[in-house]
């Protein structure tokens, strides 16, 4: 939901710009990152109602039999496959979040400076998505009896996470020098 809030402080920002006289020379652009924000907003939220719902079959699993060693193998096998699952969403939040925080860059440059600063909290919720996601995809990477993809889930996770927070940081900084 924060990955979705920062996205709709780009719609906000986007729609402050669009048709005005002063920003005519980037109309075009502006509409488009509207679009884009649009979406990856609607994604985002999207996205947060699908990690709600992956987390039902887990849940189950753990509150499977376990007495036999029949019950223990299925209840290992139901659980494995739905941590997958519930590591699927926060993956994506984390991608989607990385693009809303370029949609917002730009409009950080190029938007209304009267909104300039909803920029900057759109990206300090983008982050906030970021940090969320990661902590939802390493619960549950950490009980995968199958390390490698762990493994690879925790690395694309980590990379995801290193760039979005540092391009994140790096908006931030250029929003809050615009408005010293």
């Amino acid at each position: 939901m924060a990955g979705s809030l920062g996205a709709a402080l780009g719609c906000m920002v986007a729609e402050l710009t669009k048709g005005k006289a002063a920003y005519a020379d980037v109309d075009d652009e502006v509409r488009e990152l509207l679009r884009q924000a649009t979406e990856l907003r609607r994604e985002l939220l999207r996205l947060s109602d699908a990690d709600a719902e992956a987390f039902a079959p887990l849940s189950a699993a753990y509150r499977m039999p376990r007495t036999t060693p029949e019950e223990i193998a299925e209840r290992e096998r139901v659980l494995q496959g739905a941590l997958v699952v519930a590591a699927e969403a926060p993956l994506a939040t984390m991608e989607r979040s990385c693009e809303a925080v370029e949609v917002l860059s730009r409009l950080a440059e190029i938007g209304s400076r009267l909104a300039v600063s909803d920029a900057g909290c759109g990206v300090v919720l983008c982050r906030a998505a970021l940090s969320s996601a990661a902590l939802s995809v390493f619960i549950n990477t950490r009980l995968m009896a199958d390390r490698q993809r762990a493994d690879a889930i925790n690395s694309r996770a980590r990379e995801l996470m290193s760039r979005g927070h540092a391009r994140a940081d790096e908006v931030y900084d250029k929003v809050e020098e615009m408005l010293r």
